[in-house]
């Protein structure tokens, strides 16, 4: 398989990501082409407006299997959509946008937000996010973040 085409990035099929904008670094992410849009676990969802602009605070657990660890994120609303899961039950979810840090390269995305408590990852990466930028590679795993460590390793 080549990249020559378009210089995609080579993800793998769970990788470290990072959302800046939300105060969230270093969240598991499970790369899902099956899923079309990003989800993040998010709990305590409020919407509210903010000067005319219509806004959403949540509260989520960055990292899997602590609960106790709680980060307060606030974001702008995109729209509200419904959104069906992989169980075929359909739920109406706040979109918000932010922008996603995959190793050293960050692109805006939206993500639909809903609790993940019972899911193995904080976050699905859904193949909107990735349309024109990224392949899975689904035998790979933590791609860009081994990428990362090897290039600190490299500068000594």
């Amino acid at each position: 398989m080549s990249n020559c085409d378009n210089e995609l990035l080579t993800l793998g099929w769970r990788e470290w990501v990072n959302l800046p904008q939300l105060g969230l670094d270093r969240i598991k992410a499970k790369v899902d082409t099956g899923a079309r849009t990003s989800s993040l676990h998010a709990f305590e969802i409020r919407d509210f407006e903010d000067a005319g602009v219509q806004r959403v605070e949540f509260k989520m657990h960055p990292n899997q299997h602590d609960n106790n660890t709680v980060v307060v994120c606030v974001a702008d609303i995109v729209d509200e959509r419904l959104v069906r899961d992989s169980g075929g039950h359909q739920e109406k979810r706040w979109i918000i946008e932010s922008p996603l840090t995959i190793g050293t390269i960050t692109w805006n995305i939206e993500i639909n937000l809903t609790s993940r408590d019972d899911m193995r990852f904080r976050m699905l990466l859904g193949r909107t996010a990735l349309r024109g930028r990224a392949l899975v590679d689904p035998a790979r795993s933590y791609v860009m973040g081994k990428q990362r460590r090897n290039k600190k390793k490299d500068k000594k």
